[in-house]
């Protein structure tokens, strides 16, 4: 374990003589985007079953639960406004 700590640590602290990032910018931008929507189906599987429970109770609700099962979505369009802008 000990024989390793050395080249873990160059590793770590990025002691080689040409530095490259981890993974290319492109590649970088595309995980943000696909995060971004991951987490926002994430958030919706709760904000519609909730806004479907809502509509079922109560027919005026549709707006409001059209709303916040819309907000989420937002975060995948910011995502790829930000990288249209980085480009």
């Amino acid at each position: 374990m000990l024989e390793i700590a050395p080249q873990l640590a160059s590793v770590v602290l990025q002691e080689t003589s040409a530095a490259a990032p981890a993974i290319p910018p492109l590649s970088a931008a595309a995980l943000g985007v696909g995060l971004a929507a991951f987490g926002a189906g994430y958030a919706e599987r709760g904000i519609g079953s909730a806004a479907i429970g809502a509509v079922a109770e109560d027919e005026d609700l549709f707006v409001q639960g059209l709303i916040f099962t819309v907000l989420p979505e937002t975060l995948v369009i910011l995502a790829l406004v930000a990288i249209f802008l980085v480009q």
